[in-house]
Parts: C-alpha cells; sequence; structure tokens
C-alpha cells in the first residue's frame, strides 16, 4: 500500500544515519528518480518537480519521517500512473477514490483494508508535497486538503514500565557490562542509560555524534536533533554519564586516539570479530537499539520484555516524572512536546485514570455500607 515492492530498497536507504549532505541528496536523488508519474528531471531547470521533491524531502524532516513520507507519496504516484492520471491535475475525487482503495499487507501476507490510523498518516503525507508544490508555484490546488480525514478516535497510551522495572533493567544492563568490560557491553549500557535517563527520542540518540557531547555551566550536556530538525540539548546526569564515558574510552583505545580525538557518531558498531569487511563505526541503527531493549529486557527478567520498544523508555520519563509531582511544564519542556496537551493527555492522564479514577472512592463507599450492614 504505502511501500510499492521495488522502491522497498530505496525507502530503507533514506533511513541509514550519517554521511554528507551531499551524500543525503544524492540518495534522495536516486530515490526520486524512481517515482512513477511525473516528467523527467531537466538539468537545466532547477524548480523541475523532481529537484523540487528532492528537497521537499530532505528539508526539515527526521529520517523516520523522509522515509514515511516518501513511502506515501510512491504510492499515490503509483495509483496515478496505474490509472493514466496526472498527479498535478489531480482532484479531490481522484484522493477519494485512492483513498477508499488503500490496503496494507500483514506479515502473513494476508491483504486487508489500511486502518483508519493509516490512512489518516499516508494522506498527510502526500499533502505535505502538495503544499511544497504549492509554495514553490508548481502547481495550483492540493487535491488532498478538502479530503476527509478519518477519524482515529484518542489512541490508548503506549506501555511504560514502572519504577522498579525501569531501575532493574538499567542495573541488568550496568552489571552486564561491568561482567564483560567490553566496548559492545559499555555502548549497551549507555543505549539504556541515555533513553531513559533523557527522554529523548531514539533519534536523537541515533544521530548524536562524538562532538555533540558538550558542557555549559558545569553541566555535561548532549546537543542532538530532535523532532522536525530543530538542535536542542539536555544535561547527562552522573548515572548515564558514567557507562557512556566508560564506553567511549574503550573506543578511543581500541581505535588508538586518545578521548578528545574520538571522532564519529557517539553510539557506533563494534569490529566484526571474524569477518573483517565489516569494520564497524557506522551510526547504531533504531533497529539495533530496538532489539538491544528486547533482549536485555527479556535477560533482564521484564514482564514487559515482549513489547517494550525506544518509546517505551520515553514513557517511562515522562509518566515517573509526573507521578512524582514534577510539573507538566517541566515534563513537556524535556520531552519536546510542542503542546503541553500532549504531555498532559498522554502520559500524565494515564496515570490519573489509574491511580486517582473515581472507582477507587466507589469502591471504599461501598465497603463502608457494606460493612455497616455486616
Amino acid at each position: 500500500m504505502t511501500d510499492p515492492a521495488p522502491l522497498v530498497p530505496i525507502t530503507n536507504a533514506l533511513t541509514l544515519p550519517g554521511g554528507s549532505p551531499a551524500t543525503l541528496r544524492e540518495t534522495l536523488a536516486a530515490a526520486v528518480d524512481l517515482l512513477p508519474a511525473l516528467p523527467p528531471a531537466d538539468p537545466r531547470d532547477r524548480y523541475a518537480i523532481r529537484h523540487v521533491t528532492v528537497l521537499w524531502l530532505e528539508t526539515d524532516k527526521t529520517e523516520h519521517t523522509r522515509r514515511a513520507y516518501y513511502a506515501d507519496l510512491a504510492a499515490w504516484l503509483s495509483w496515478c500512473d496505474r490509472t493514466g492520471l496526472d498527479p498535478l491535475q489531480a482532484r479531490r475525487a481522484d484522493v477519494d477514490a485512492w483513498k477508499n482503495g488503500l490496503t496494507v499487507t500483514g506479515r502473513d501476507g494476508t491483504v486487508r483494508p489500511a486502518s483508519p490510523s493509516t490512512v489518516g498518516r499516508t494522506l498527510a503525507g502526500v499533502s505535505s508535497w502538495y503544499r511544497y508544490l504549492q509554495s514553490n508555484d508548481l502547481t495550483e490546488r492540493n487535491p488532498v486538503a478538502a479530503v476527509n480525514r478519518p477519524k482515529t478516535g484518542k489512541r490508548p497510551p503506549l506501555p511504560a514500565l514502572d519504577r522498579d522495572s525501569a531501575a532493574a533493567l538499567l542495573n541488568h544492563v550496568e552489571d552486564r557490562a561491568r561482567r564483560n568490560d567490553t566496548e559492545a557491553s559499555w555502548r549497551d549500557a549507555a543505549v539504556v542509560a541515555l533513553l531513559f535517563y533523557t527522554g529523548v527520542r531514539v533519534s536523537a540518540v541515533t544521530t548524536a555524534e562524538v562532538g555533540d557531547l558538550d558542557s555549559d555551566a558545569g553541566h555535561t550536556i548532549l546537543r542532538y536533533t530532535g523532532k522536525g530538525g530543530h538542535r536542542d540539548f539536555v544535561p547527562l546526569v552522573p548515572a548515564a554519564l558514567h557507562p557512556l564515558r566508560r564506553y567511549l574510552e574503550l573506543r578511543a583505545a581500541r581505535t588508538g586516539v586518545t578521548l578528545d580525538q574520538l571522532r564519529g557518531p557517539l553510539l557506533a558498531t563494534t569490529p566484526h570479530p571474524h569477518d573483517p569487511a565489516k569494520p564497524g563505526g557506522k551510526a547504531l541503527s533504531q533497529r539495533h537499539v530496538w532489539h538491544l531493549l528486547r533482549t536485555q529486557a527479556e535477560a533482564a527478567g521484564l514482564e514487559a520484555a515482549s513489547t517494550i520498544s525506544p518509546h517505551t523508555a520515553r514513557r517511562t520519563t515522562g509518566t515517573l516524572l509526573l507521578a512524582h509531582d514534577v510539573p507538566v511544564q517541566k515534563v513537556q519542556d524535556l520531552l519536546g512536546h510542542a503542546d503541553i496537551r500532549t504531555t498532559r493527555d498522554h502520559y500524565d492522564a494515564h496515570r490519573h485514570k489509574l491511580e486517582t479514577s473515581p472507582v477507587h472512592t466507589l469502591a471504599q463507599l461501598l465497603a463502608d455500607a457494606r460493612h455497616r450492614r455486616s
């Protein structure tokens, strides 16, 4: 549906972190060249639609958003190509016809209608492309603008770990690192500590460079790229700094440089023990972090091991802070939420729904009444 088979390798490539801006633009240009239903790029026309589409993908987007938007646009343009429709002449009726037939293929190979949230996200991606074309005078209308988006309702909150479970995981990965005292083990401990002690999105740690470690007013800080491409920073507490520094010391020693001379991704792959063609040094992928959390949570004996994800750490950070009366505005600032309602509704409201629900008062009232009658 949103990932036509011939374009899957390209959409996967768009998530690879690191590299220079020139390399990224070359990768995007190669991907956009594969999109159907658009006229060939004219190298003499800087405003050719394919050139502008490259800039749309490149500008103010995280790797995850870039990949998703490319897949959404590819799905729409493939439909236009199959139906003989010029996407610049499309109208709302065309988008409705496409929207009504959107499907997804499950892991078992079963094709089923796309969920409302998938449809809404797909329409948002294509609409973003049209708006960018409009702002560059390449089209007069956005046919997606008037299309009704499906109502998805309020999403249930994603899982978070309780304080004891989070502590158990942090203890497990650091104890493991002390036993092994290897670069990879200390890196894994650093990953978990950074996620749980800062609440940053996983993309912030997978795209961070060693040079993003800095100091300000006596605090060690990590500068990172947040959602939408904006730069931000977060202080690193000693519990997060300890495994990170030990990991960087071991990495620097292996590569024959001092800690001050170390460069490259903040968290990197290690050399393959039996394959010289894999020397390590590449930034960790989000998939790697996901796998790391699952395997270490299982090893730590956490009941939630099968459902843990990088976002679990973020939710745990926010939920624990709010549960211990940290003002919601401070938690909003830490998590980088543009709207305080996101912090309150997705993190705080869940806690109150569980802990201060009126059902507890009702139970006490009925218990008192039943006790008097017995």
